[in-house]
């Protein structure tokens, strides 16, 4: 028997699910849970064979109606983007951990078709400690059958229509089954229609996902169907191949449509998927060692080494140069400013965030705004209203628990976003004190925060890498925050050293808000083509190159500084993620 509740999602969003308890005793409760995600076009309702299927009577089983699906509210086959779906199972999970108390290590998740690709984009983007994963013929590339049919949903896409497609699909083509072929034609809650951006975007996250598949450790089994009329088989193999996993299992199922878990011999994966579970619970968890994963420091090392003489990126490159000096710099203020302080700098920050498209006549500001429109600009804005969001929440907190309000960043740029948040929030009676190393940037800080009209900050030239300088700010922080910082540097040892100084400078209880940059699609134009703040030995710039962590990596090394992470935000392509910890150790030696 299943009771039928709901959750909040992220943006208020009441999401119905459905729980199946474990078959204990009235004194006990299961510690482990299976989360059975459906798939596309369906609802909870058509995944109970699963849960009975498995045969796991001392687990608890739970199972959403995903949003514009099944009861759950929500236009039909609709959301403003695939990372809101991403960031929906992300709050399910937290609430499963709060309201039953069921820690992530000990759930697994079950998934087919397009929520596997919605589970293993929560996995790389978030970085759970999940028990195990199990993906059901994952929606890595669907099959279109209409030439060119990609490129002209996203060319309708730019022009806003069609909103929606309706799915080819048939019940003969997911299943064997007579008795589920009837059950889904005849089902009033299935909606065929799906929204063209979702589709577009799945796509995008399936690419993304199989590129960086190192970084997803989590123990997986993959169960592909050998006769899919619905998706690529070929991706599958690419991902698994690539994935992170220590433990990993890839099965084919001959002559199996795309419904994997709802075909005529479900038995057969089910019962792969069963042992696969079983195993896992009865091994110890382990959880991964991230800060021993050198893909992405073997990443920045290679794009800090100039490409080969006769490399035909090399010369790409060096046009692109070119151009950004000779005309990009000339005309647009956002590649003007760039180019004089660093394309990473607090001044470059601060014109991304204003977003005006500003420049020398019409061409000008055509050429800023197609600057400012860039994947990874569009990223960083989308970062700072995490960053608002967050900071005002955790602000909240911390005087809802009766404490003073006292922030420090420790690398605040010119201070944009952290003023605007004190301006909007005075009632809360913050207390800032605002550092850069940068003398520039201290001074701008000080002109903004006069023309907002912020008192009670103090902004400060200071080393954000000096433990003992963080350790000793007065007044002691409640709020401490590391913005944009650590993506710039590669050496983990800095980064601990940083973070020793802030557990000391914390009181307990006290909140780390930390940014990450898990993924880029444009590392190598950017360390190919756009300068860095800092100056080499002859005083020229140097190339920005950056040095992306996984989420695993940065969480693990804040864990180890002696924080418990308590929530994140991150963008829907997976770049910048923002995240919130809690200081949980007494001290930390510096």
């Amino acid at each position: 028997m299943h009771s039928q509740q709901q959750f909040t999602s992220h943006d208020g969003m009441p999401i119905v699910y459905r729980h199946w308890n474990a078959q204990m005793n009235l004194q006990s409760k299961s510690a482990r849970a299976v989360i059975v995600l459906h798939r596309g076009h369906e609802h909870s309702g058509r995944v109970a064979h699963v849960v009975d299927g498995l045969q796991l009577p001392d687990c608890q089983f739970f199972a959403w109606d995903q949003r514009g699906h099944g009861l759950s509210p929500g236009e039909r086959g609709y959301a403003d983007n695939f990372g809101v779906l991403v960031a929906d199972l992300e709050a399910f999970v937290r609430h499963i951990e709060r309201t039953h108390d069921i820690a992530p290590e000990n759930m697994v998740i079950v998934a087919a078709s397009v929520a596997s690709v919605i589970a293993l984009a929560w996995i790389h983007d978030y970085a759970p400690r999940l028990r195990a994963l199990v993906c059901a013929s994952p929606a890595l590339a669907v099959k279109l059958y209409v030439p060119f049919a990609l490129p002209l949903l996203r060319a309708g896409l730019a022009l806003g229509w069609p909103k929606f497609v309706q799915s080819y699909v048939k019940p003969q083509l997911l299943t064997h089954d007579k008795a589920r072929q009837q059950s889904y034609a005849a089902d009033p809650l299935i909606s065929k229609q799906i929204a063209t951006n979702v589709l577009v975007d799945l796509f995008d996250t399936a690419q993304r996902l199989i590129a960086d598949a190192h970084a997803i450790t989590v123990p997986t089994l993959l169960l592909t169907s050998g006769r899919d009329w619905v998706v690529e088989e070929a991706p599958q193999r690419r991902l698994f191949a690539a994935l992170g996993s220590s433990i990993k299992t890839h099965h084919t199922l001959p002559g199996f449509f795309h419904d994997t878990l709802g075909e005529r011999d479900a038995h057969i994966p089910l019962g792969l998927a069963r042992d696969f579970i079983t195993a896992r619970f009865t091994e110890e968890a382990r959880p991964t060692s991230f800060l021993s994963n050198t893909v992405t420091q073997t990443e920045y090392e290679t794009l800090g080494k100039p490409l080969p003489l006769f490399h035909p990126k090399r010369w790409a490159f060096a046009a692109m140069r070119a151009g950004l000096r000779h005309i990009g710099a000339r005309l647009s203020a956002g590649m003007q400013t760039g180019a004089q302080t660093g394309f990473d700098s607090g001044a470059t920050l601060d014109h991304v965030y204003r977003n005006r498209a500003e420049g020398r006549s019409l061409v000008g500001k055509l050429i800023d705004r197609n600057f400012l429109d860039s994947i990874g600009w569009r990223g960083i804005r989308v970062r700072r209203t995490h960053l608002e969001r967050t900071l005002v929440e955790t602000m909240q907190r911390v005087a809802q628990e009766g404490r003073p309000v006292r922030i420090l960043d420790l690398a605040t740029g010119h201070g944009r976003y952290v003023l605007e948040t004190l301006q909007r929030h005075p009632h809360l009676q913050a207390q800032a004190v605002l550092r850069d190393f940068s003398q520039a940037n201290v001074a701008a800080t000080r002109a903004l925060a006069q023309q907002l009209g912020v008192a009670n900050i103090r902004a400060e030239w200071a080393d954000a890498f000096d433990a003992a300088q963080i350790a000793a700010c007065n007044p002691q922080p409640t709020i401490v925050i590391v913005s944009g910082l650590y993506e710039l540097f590669p050496d983990n040892a800095l980064l601990q050293t940083s973070l020793a100084g802030i557990v000391q400078a914390l009181p307990p209880g006290g909140y780390l808000i930390y940014t990450s940059q898990p993924w880029h699609p444009q590392m190598e134009l950017i360390a190919r083509v756009l300068s860095s703040h800092r100056l080499d030995a002859q005083g020229k710039a140097q190339p920005w190159v950056m040095r992306r962590r996984t989420q695993g990596e940065m969480d693990q090394l804040v864990a180890q500084a002696g924080f418990a992470k308590r929530g994140q935000l991150i963008d829907q392509w997976g770049i910048f993620g923002v995240s919130v910890a809690q200081r949980v150790t007494t001290s930390v030696a510096i």
